[in-house]
């Protein structure tokens, strides 16, 4: 084994050439790794290239690492000179040692910037020291930092082929290079989730790569509702087979949150539109508007709006309703677990909070509150049908029984859905979620627990309905 300060240097620069040329003949290497072993028992390099696998052995890490580290800080510090190729392959090196040095990312910014490197080799590398070091926090910040370069070229080739167009070239040129960045994105959004999926597998609730993936989306995919949608289907059974991940099941609430702004917000036509302005006439107060819905008129705007918002409410409630069975069946099927109960926590307070912001619009007159889900617990006669059903049923709340047969939401007695309550387009409406079945859950849970854990965290839930939802109006 090598012994000399000269013998190292030729056999540090042996080993970086060995890992550069590693790359130029396999091009596709997606992963990388470090090989157990002590000393070197053959005279050969102790890179070793197995189909797209690449591993370095242990014993020549305490001489590379310090050498391409040294090389670096000397090159910063002006008292040695490297040459843009060299540096390349030291940063390499490097970061593919320790992605946590920030001096070798630095380096290798300013190298993006003079245009010695291509943005996706950066990409590129970062994807593989994460399959070694999942959590590294610079790898993924500088991960962020290259996509915002590459969107700003985005936006760059946006403006000039809009410049071009207004010269005279073709709208059908216009229209393929617009499809060529579409596509490229696509492919980016695509590589960025996998990338993130991956990491999150190798370290469990590995918050950095949830954030990144949250950051993707808002600065890739905002407003893209498919996107969203498509990702909290992707997720359903990622959680279901690792239910203690909390940051997992914090980017699912994220998906959530953001789909239902989304779908909430009022349709552009019915606001802004010039006929929109035209045909309807200020209400003087909130009052009149309200006493307008109460004798079920509605103007040609507003009932055009409501006829535009009850699909988006429909979804609304499908994905409340859905996320809330995932995790009764998650909840049943692993006992004992917090995640899972503070995500329920999350999903059904999101669900009240939206409930409450969203009444005026889901109870809009007499004949539309027979086709939507009636969510004004203003009604008497709701109320009137809640003190009975109250009165007669057995639910276990702080030791008390309530009632299970009307349909309730945070409260609210609701008529039942599933035998009248239908949609225009034919669509039955499933349960949303409400007070009491979720009083019910927790009943349920208790009744036939045998995990003292499990027992600890419906107990918590169960106060923390009473105390948190059932103060609230």
């Amino acid at each position: 084994m090598a012994e000399s300060e000269e013998e190292v240097d030729v056999l540090v620069q042996r080993v970086v050439k060995d890992i550069i040329n590693a790359f130029k003949r396999n091009p596709n290497i997606d992963e990388i790794g470090v090989i157990p072993c002590p000393e070197a028992r053959y005279n050969r390099s102790p890179i070793v290239l197995v189909e797209n696998k690449l591993g370095v052995e242990s014993w020549c890490v305490k001489f590379l690492l310090p050498y391409v580290h040294n090389k670096l800080l000397l090159y910063r510090q002006r008292k040695h000179w490297l040459d843009r190729e060299a540096l390349v392959d030291i940063t390499c090196t490097l970061l593919l040692l320790n992605p946590d040095f920030t001096t070798a990312w630095n380096v290798r910014k300013e190298l993006l910037q003079s245009g010695v490197l291509n943005p996706e080799k950066d990409l590129y590398l970062g994807k593989l020291a994460l399959t070694k070091f999942p959590k590294s926090p610079e790898t993924w910040i500088h991960r962020r930092w290259v996509l915002q370069q590459i969107l700003c070229q985005f936006s760059t080739k946006g403006r000039t082929s809009k410049q071009q167009q207004q010269q005279g070239e073709t709208e059908q040129a216009d229209a393929e290079r617009s499809q060529q960045l579409g596509d490229h994105l696509a492919r980016m959004l695509h590589q960025e989730m996998k990338v993130c999926c991956d990491a999150a597998c190798l370290y469990p609730s590995n918050y950095n790569a949830w954030s990144h993936r949250i950051w993707v989306l808002q600065h890739m995919a905002m407003g893209n509702v498919k996107v969203f949608h498509d990702e909290l289907s992707s997720m359903r059974l990622w959680v279901s087979m690792h239910v203690s991940d909390h940051s997992g099941f914090h980017y699912r609430q994220f998906l959530l949150k953001e789909l239902i702004t989304e779908l909430s917000q009022p349709p552009p036509s019915t606001t802004n539109s010039p006929q929109h302005n035209a045909s309807t006439v200020p209400s003087s107060s909130p009052s009149h508007h309200s006493q307008a819905q109460a004798n079920g008129v509605l103007s040609g705007a507003e009932a055009a709006g409501e006829e535009e918002r009850q699909p988006s409410f429909t979804t609304i409630i499908q994905l409340f309703h859905q996320e809330m069975e995932l995790c009764s069946d998650l909840i049943h099927s692993f006992p004992g677990h917090e995640t899972l109960w503070s995500h329920r926590r999350h999903v059904f307070y999101l669900w009240h909070h939206w409930r409450r912001e969203h009444q005026h619009y889901s109870s809009s007159g007499s004949k539309r509150g027979s086709e939507l889900v009636h969510l004004n617990d203003t009604d008497p006669g709701l109320q009137t049908v809640r003190a009975q059903s109250c009165a007669g049923q057995g639910e276990r709340v702080n030791g008390q029984r309530h009632a299970t047969e009307a349909m309730e939401v945070d409260g609210v007695s609701l008529p039942e859905l599933r035998d009248s309550k239908r949609l225009k387009t034919g669509i039955l409406l499933p349960d949303p979620p409400a007070l009491t079945s979720e009083y019910s859950f927790v009943s349920s849970i208790l009744d036939d627990c045998c995990n003292p854990e499990q027992r600890r965290f419906a107990l918590a839930y169960e106060k923390w309905l009473d105390t948190v939802i059932g103060h609230q109006p």
